[in-house]
């Protein structure tokens, strides 16, 4: 399995931080990943998950590895999976 969590370092809603988790193997890994974690489809967001904090031990035991921020996204782009976001007006720079 090749799911990959960092730390929870993002502020989000009800003053929880959240973590990122993604597969350098492939969408269905993940998706199936974060089912078995117990976490809905609305916390997708292109090519990851966020992750409340209260679920990162538990996605670790699951067997997501913790990683750091920067090596996630590194082993994100060399899988060819990671989706940058689309400027409004479509236009890349």
């Amino acid at each position: 399995m090749s799911v990959l969590i960092d730390t929870p370092l993002w502020p989000g809603p009800r003053g929880w931080l959240f973590a990122h988790l993604v597969s350098d193997h492939s969408y269905d890994e993940l998706h199936a990943f974060a089912s078995a974690l117990g976490v809905g489809p609305r916390a997708f967001d292109r090519d990851h998950y966020d992750i409340p904090e209260h679920l990162h031990a538990r996605a670790v035991k699951l067997g997501a590895e913790h990683v750091s921020g920067r090596e996630l996204v590194t082993r994100l782009r060399a899988s060819g999976l990671r989706r940058r976001r689309t400027p409004p007006d479509g236009d890349r720079d």
